[in-house]
């Protein structure tokens, strides 16, 4: 017998000052998806795989595809002791977790803060396009999907202009939000060297263009010692079964709790201390029944008074109950947006899904 064996695969940097032992480093996590939700959740099934305070995040998952692969090519033999005999496991990467900073890095995208901000698709745009009423409506639909074969494509783009005038990179990086970390650092070194030497020095007479780009291309061979620049783009564009643009799905503590339902938090609370009506939001938030959100108290006293130092836990709690504290405390306007952010915690925290279909529904409409 055979089995596939789809693994999660989570990378993330940790870091402490405590001593030399707890330097930054990166570590790599695995556990097999076939397990139930409960079984995940426990340490004796997340499987350390390795981990480096010197080498880059892309290099560790290179050597992690390889593992895969292998694995996958050969077959791990195991023994089943439910049915006494002895199978083969063939595993597969299903998809990648980790913070957003890591998994954009994992997709070389540039990150939230470029013009094309999403990883996955392709919507955004400059600053000017994103602030016009055309521009700020495209952002709530789903822009043309990005594939790993466009952004290798852009990746050796950027590499091939890397040794022409100007800089190429930053407007490649502008143009389409794809920068790729392993490569990113080399090339800037060619970009910085083609400027200087492209500067007029006094007393010397300039170099042509035509040997500005021998010499950088004599650097950029120089630096990777020989090799082609296909041997350092992200190793995970090409691994086999994983689409790392889809295969990275948002993670929702900083995207949700800490993001959106954080800064909202932030505004109720000014908008209850303006207003002298926190003690009464406190007062109400005690009486709230809290019996169906699967926590032990909601801590009224602790919250209003650490109330700019919350940790995600809070926020899924407050997000569920705001609107029966504060239905008569705040505008309308903010009022609203807390029943939507109410109705989408509860969706995206759903740990059983009875009907899938209804569940989809729900959640694409927030009814």
């Amino acid at each position: 017998m055979v089995y596939a064996v789809p693994l999660i695969i989570f990378m993330d940097d940790v870091s402490g000052n405590v001593s030399k032992q707890w330097n930054k480093h990166h570590v790599i996590y695995m556990s097999n998806a076939n397990l139930p939700r409960e079984m995940l959740e426990k340490e004796f099934c997340i499987r350390f795989v390795t981990s480096s305070p010197h080498a880059a995040p892309m290099e560790l998952m290179a050597a992690m595809k390889d593992s895969i692969a292998h694995a996958a090519e050969n077959g791990v033999d195991a023994w089943d002791c439910k049915h006494k005999e002895e199978v083969m496991l063939s595993p597969y990467g299903l998809f990648l977790g980790g913070d957003n900073p890591m998994q954009a890095e994992e997709c070389s995208h540039a990150g939230l803060n470029c013009n094309f901000f999403c990883r996955t698709c392709h919507v955004g745009g400059t600053k000017v396009e994103k602030q016009s009423l055309a521009g700020y409506a495209k952002l709530c639909t789903p822009g043309k999907l990005r594939t790993p074969e466009e952004t290798l494509a852009e990746i050796k783009k950027q590499a091939s202009g890397a040794i022409l005038a100007g800089d190429k990179l930053k407007d490649g990086v502008t143009k389409t939000g794809v920068r790729d970390a392993t490569t990113t650092a080399v090339l800037q070194c060619i970009v910085e060297l083609g400027k200087k030497l492209r500067k007029r020095s006094e007393g010397a007479a300039q170099l042509s263009e035509d040997e500005v780009r021998k010499q950088l291309e004599k650097e950029l061979e120089r630096l990777l010692q020989g090799k082609g620049i296909e041997e350092y783009i992200n190793p995970l564009l090409g691994m086999p079964g994983l689409n790392v643009h889809l295969d990275t799905p948002t993670e929702v503590l900083h995207t949700v709790l800490l993001g959106v339902v954080k800064y909202f938090w932030s505004q109720t609370v000014f908008v209850l201390e303006k207003a002298k009506a926190l003690q009464t939001f406190q007062t109400r938030l005690e009486s709230v029944n809290a019996q169906g959100l699967d926590v032990p108290a909601l801590n009224a006293e602790y919250m209003c008074h650490y109330k700019g130092g919350l940790i995600g836990k809070h926020f899924k709690s407050i997000a569920q109950v705001m609107p029966f504290a504060i239905y008569d405390l705040v505008p309308t306007t903010l009022l609203d947006a807390w029943h939507v952010l109410g109705k989408l915690v509860v969706l995206l925290w759903h740990t059983k899904i009875e009907d899938t279909q209804e569940y989809l529904v729900r959640r694409v409409f927030g009814v």
